[in-house]
């Protein structure tokens, strides 16, 4: 049986549902609720958005740069914190019993695009879940973050590993595809698309390396610089078997019912231009290669956070869009990547702690900067949504967004 948003299923882990007809504006609307759902509440749509017959690839003709008729929108953390439906699910289940019950995920995943409508789902996950199928274990720990329990420290570590090509991701994460295809369906039915993401390589590596969340990232560094002198290769021989596993993760995820796939190198604010170029960008580059002989129609977008001081770096990447951090004005980036290069980006997410006119006054200065309306810009924000921020002013963005159709004179 298959529902639309307009027939949300509030899913938990034991997935009992309720159906009754509400009317809104003159349509019948089945709404769906759980008896399982920590919140007992009616879950209906509860924005305008994602009507047009456009608005169901928009996200993506703008990914692989085309002119589109107004400039789409999603957020990073979309689905978060900030949300007090998020928060019935994030304080009573860990991480990954919420990113790995297939009810649950799909649930969370669904419950921004409900209330604001962005031009995109996204699979509620993290970077971090396709380690395992590589052997190496990771926790979630509530106030710590990511913990890494497997050690990576030499070549012998990285040789222990399980091969990258032959890792087989329905055994392995057998959940990610009822997510995706799900989600995938729901997506269908909102006229919206469905985005995947991985991490880049050299993240998943620093986060290996150093176990854990780290200011410095000392320890990558020192791996880093053995390489450089041909004392150790670990560094680059994890590199590569990251870069191999990613790729085919992210087109298993294609394969799943993803039609855009962002590649996250959340710690790009670790590496400094050379180690970019010498360590992060070439293992990045065969991860989006391998995406891209297989999938060569589905767009890549890649977002390395605190990356903008070598934005010029990334115009070669492979991708078919580059995203930007909010530390870098957009016109400076639209100038560094050029006319022909798709970008996304980049409100600052402070900016949502803000006005409402505020609000509307960042998001049409941003997409004038990045060359008006439709002019091959995906708005996001610079980095996540925040915890704390107000629901409303998420609705804001996101209305104005779509509202802003004319560039001011």
């Amino acid at each position: 049986m298959r529902f639309s948003l307009l027939s949300f299923v509030a899913l938990a882990v034991v997935p009992s549902v309720q159906a009754f007809s509400l009317n809104t504006g003159g349509r019948s609307s089945l709404i769906l609720r759980s008896s399982a759902a920590p919140v007992d509440e009616v879950v209906g749509i509860e924005h305008e958005h994602c009507q047009a017959p456009g608005d169901r690839d928009i996200l993506v003709r703008a990914a692989r740069g085309e002119e589109t008729e107004r400039t789409p929108v999603w957020l990073m953390r979309q689905a978060g914190r900030y949300m007090e439906a998020f928060r019935a699910y994030s304080t009573k289940y860990a991480f990954r019993k919420r990113s790995e019950t297939p009810s649950m995920a799909i649930e969370l995943s669904l419950q921004c695009h409900r209330k604001y409508g962005m031009d995109g789902i996204i699979m509620f996950s993290d970077i971090l879940t396709p380690l395992p199928t590589l052997g190496i274990e990771f926790d979630v720990v509530a106030g710590v973050g990511p913990v890494i329990s497997t050690k990576i420290e030499c070549e012998k570590d990285v040789e222990a590993l399980a091969e990258a090509e032959s890792v087989d991701f329905d055994e392995k994460l057998p959940f990610i595809r009822e997510i995706l295809s799900t989600l995938s369906k729901e997506a269908e039915e909102a006229n919206t698309s469905l985005i995947g993401f991985v991490g880049a390589p050299f993240t998943l590596a620093a986060y290996t390396m150093e176990g854990k969340s780290s200011k410095h990232c000392l320890t990558t560094k020192k791996h880093m610089m053995r390489d450089e002198t041909g004392e150790d290769k670990t560094m680059s021989m994890f590199l590569d078997k990251l870069a191999v596993m990613i790729g085919n993760y992210a087109s298993h995820q294609i394969e799943c019912g993803a039609q855009v796939i962002q590649l996250f190198e959340s710690w790009a604010h670790q590496a400094s231009p050379a180690g970019f170029e010498k360590f992060a960008k070439p293992a990045a580059q065969k991860a989006i290669k391998i995406i891209k002989d297989k999938h060569p129609d589905v767009p890549v977008i890649y977002f390395a956070n605190g990356g903008s001081s070598y934005l010029e770096l990334q115009k070669d990447m492979g991708a078919d869009m580059i995203a930007v951090d909010w530390h870098i004005d957009m016109a400076e980036a639209r100038k560094i990547l050029g006319p022909d290069i798709p970008i996304s980006g980049n409100i600052d997410p402070t900016i949502l702690f803000g006005t409402k006119e505020q609000i509307e006054q960042a998001v049409r200065d941003c997409i004038d900067k990045a060359g008006g309306p439709g002019s091959k810009h995906l708005l996001n924000l610079g980095h996540g949504v925040m915890q704390g921020t107000p629901e409303e002013a998420v609705g804001w963005l996101v209305d104005e967004v779509k509202r802003y159709t004319e560039k001011k004179k």
